[in-house]
């Protein structure tokens, strides 16, 4: 049976291999727990989509499902929402995994609808996660993520001191993220970043302006402390 599981969990994840101590008793309680998120999984053959080995833990809510589109084994853990609401919806890569308790948000309010979420291939984003979309969030391949990670592509205006801020309206520029970056947990990303391909983002970091390729960079507000040349 350990094989079998093994076959089945590399056709996600062909690098996959079990811990030597993994017990039976501890595989076949993830085997139970896997059956089940695939099995709720299979409810969107009620909304005529093909749900090509999406695994859901328990309380997942997909909101403006029309607007969602997934590719191949798509994991989504307990209590995460995802609401496209948008332009141009959201769009995951194939192997794409959500932690628990996260949020995929485009848009909250009907007067000035966002742009989009796309999510690229084998992108894993850990627990309590919050991506807004409002003026278009790009999260490239391969990329890694630690927990309470939030990006925010919008700014609310404040200029005008007569006038509350909430009636000012919003700039929008939107948020990039390259390929095969490591971003630590609690980092924020705001409006208008841009990270290139295979950076390093410290946990705790709060970014705030964009950095070339191969950048390690943490603090607040970020600062690039070196790249992996050591330059």
């Amino acid at each position: 049976m350990k094989t079998l599981f093994l076959k089945i969990i590399q056709l996600r994840n062909p690098t996959f291999s079990f811990d030597e101590t993994l017990s039976s008793r501890l595989l076949l309680s993830f085997i139970w727990i896997q059956m089940w998120s695939f099995l709720r999984g299979l409810k969107v053959l009620f909304w005529f989509r093909n749900p090509k080995g999406m695994l859901l833990g328990t309380g997942v809510s997909l909101t403006y499902s029309f607007k969602i589109k997934w590719g191949k084994f798509l994991k989504l853990g307990n209590q995460v929402q995802l609401s496209a609401l948008s332009k141009n919806g959201i769009q995951l890569g194939d192997n794409v995994s959500i932690g628990a308790f996260s949020r995929v948000i485009v848009s909250t309010s009907l007067n000035a609808i966002g742009d989009k979420i796309v999510i690229g291939n084998n992108v894993g984003i850990g627990e309590f996660a919050y991506l807004g979309g409002a003026g278009g969030l790009e999260i490239g391949d391969e990329c890694i993520v630690g927990q309470y990670w939030s990006c925010h592509p919008e700014n609310h205006n404040y200029k005008d001191t007569t006038i509350a801020i909430r009636q000012q309206g919003v700039s929008r520029k939107g948020i990039k993220i390259g390929k095969n970056c490591w971003i630590g947990s609690k980092v924020t990303i705001l409006d208008g970043v841009q990270i290139g391909n295979g950076s390093i983002i410290a946990a705790g970091s709060v970014v705030t302006k964009s950095f070339p390729d191969n950048s390690i960079l943490g603090g607040v507000p970020a600062q690039l402390l070196k790249n992996k040349n050591h330059e």
